[in-house]
C-alpha cells in the first residue's frame, strides 16, 4: 500500500460523518450478545480446572476465550456530499446492510437509501463509503470495487474504534484507489490521503451540545456548573501565575539583575496591552452593577424555592387536617 496519494484531490470531512459512523459502531457492538461469550469463557474454564487441577491455566483460558469473543465488529456505510472541481466535501453518510460470506454490500438496499437522500438532498452523490478498523483489508477492495459504476472514483473512509490515548490526531484515514503496476500486474491498491475538517454553524452547535451532555452517572446541573466554573478558576490561576513571573523578570530587570533586552520588552509590553484595564472606574461600575444583578438574581431564587416549599407544606398540612375535621365531624375542613 502506498503512503499517500498522488491525484491532488482536497478532502474536507464534515464532523456529522464522524459522529455517525461512531454512533453505528457503538450501537453494533451493544447489541452484540456477551452473555454467550461470558458463559462460554466459563464453561471453558471449568472445564480446564477439572482436566488439569490448574488454577492459572484456567484463568489463562478464559481471558482467550473472551478476548476472541469480544472482537469489535465491522460496520458499513456509504458516505455522500459534492465535489467541486478539486476538492471533495463529504457531508453525510447511512448505513448499509453487508454480507460478510461473499464480501459485498446488498445492493438493494443501497438503490433504495441512494433514492430517498436524492429527494432530501438532491445535490448530494455517493462519494464512497466507510467501515471501521484499525487498516485497510484485502476484502475491502472487492467492495471498493463493486461502488465503480456508482462513482468511478470512490472514497474509503476507515475509522479506527481502538482508543489511544497517545494519539493526538483524530482516528479517521481516508483512502483513495490508484492503479499500480507490481511484479508486471497492474492492480487497485488504497493510498492515503489527507484531510481537513469543515464545519458549519448547525454542525458546530450538535458538536458543542454533544460535549456538554449530562454524565452517565446522572450528574446535576450543579455539576456542570461546578466542573464550568474550576475551569474558569484554573485558567485564571494560571494567568495569574504567568503574569508573576512577567511581574519579578521586569523587576530583576529593572534592579539590573539581568541584562536589558529591549525585543523581549517589546513582546511583554504588547502582551500587557491585551491586558483588561481593570483599574479604571468605567470596569469598577460595571464590574459591581454586574454582581449585584447576580446577587438580587440568587436572592430571588432562594425566595421562589422558600415560596415553593411553604406552598408544598400548607398543601399538606391542608390534606392532613382536611381528614381529621371529617373525622370528628367538625364543620371546618382547611387551615387556610
Amino acid at each position: 500500500m502506498a503512503e499517500s496519494s498522488s491525484s491532488g484531490l482536497t478532502f474536507k470531512l464534515h464532523p456529522l460523518v464522524m459522529v455517525n459512523i461512531s454512533d453505528h459502531y457503538s450501537r453494533v457492538k451493544s447489541q452484540m450478545n456477551p452473555p454467550i461469550a461470558a458463559h462460554n469463557a466459563t464453561a471453558t474454564t471449568t472445564t480446564t480446572a477439572n482436566n488439569n487441577n490448574n488454577g492459572a491455566e484456567a484463568v489463562e483460558t478464559a481471558s482467550s476465550s473472551s478476548s476472541s469473543s469480544a472482537s469489535s465488529p465491522r460496520v458499513f456505510g456509504c458516505v455522500i456530499g459534492v465535489q467541486r472541481g478539486r476538492t471533495v466535501e463529504i457531508f453525510n453518510s447511512f448505513e448499509l446492510l453487508y454480507d460478510p460470506e461473499t464480501h459485498s454490500l446488498e445492493r438493494g438496499f443501497l438503490e433504495k437509501k441512494q433514492e430517498l437522500y436524492k429527494k432530501v438532498f438532491p445535490h448530494f452523490y455517493i462519494l464512497g463509503w466507510y467501515s471501521t478498523g484499525s487498516d485497510a483489508q484485502e476484502s475491502d477492495m472487492t467492495i471498493h470495487k463493486a461502488l465503480m459504476d456508482i462513482n468511478e472514483s470512490p472514497v474509503y473512509v476507515l475509522l479506527n474504534p481502538v482508543i489511544n490515548p497517545a494519539q493526538k490526531d483524530l482516528p479517521i484515514t481516508i483512502y483513495e484507489s490508484e492503479l499500480h503496476v507490481i511484479d508486471g500486474v497492474p492492480q487497485l491498491i488504497f493510498v492515503s490521503s489527507s484531510y481537513t475538517i469543515e464545519t458549519v454553524e448547525a454542525e458546530r452547535i450538535s458538536v458543542d451540545h454533544v460535549a456538554h451532555l449530562k454524565p452517565s452517572d446522572g450528574g446535576s446541573a450543579a455539576t456542570q456548573l461546578a466542573a464550568h466554573l474550576t475551569g474558569i478558576h484554573s485558567a485564571i490561576k494560571m494567568l495569574n501565575s504567568r503574569i508573576r513571573v512577567l511581574h519579578h523578570y521586569l523587576l530583576a530587570m529593572q534592579k539590573g539583575e539581568i541584562p536589558c533586552e529591549n525585543s523581549l520588552l517589546r513582546q511583554v509590553s504588547s502582551l500587557l496591552r491585551r491586558l483588561p484595564a481593570v483599574e479604571s472606574g468605567k470596569f469598577q461600575d460595571d464590574f459591581l452593577m454586574e454582581y449585584n444583578d447576580t446577587l438580587l438574581i440568587t436572592y430571588l431564587a432562594v425566595l421562589t424555592n422558600c415560596s415553593s416549599t411553604m406552598n408544598e407544606l400548607v398543601d399538606k398540612f391542608n390534606t392532613a387536617y382536611d381528614r381529621h375535621s371529617r373525622r370528628g365531624g367538625g364543620g371546618r375542613t382547611a387551615f387556610f
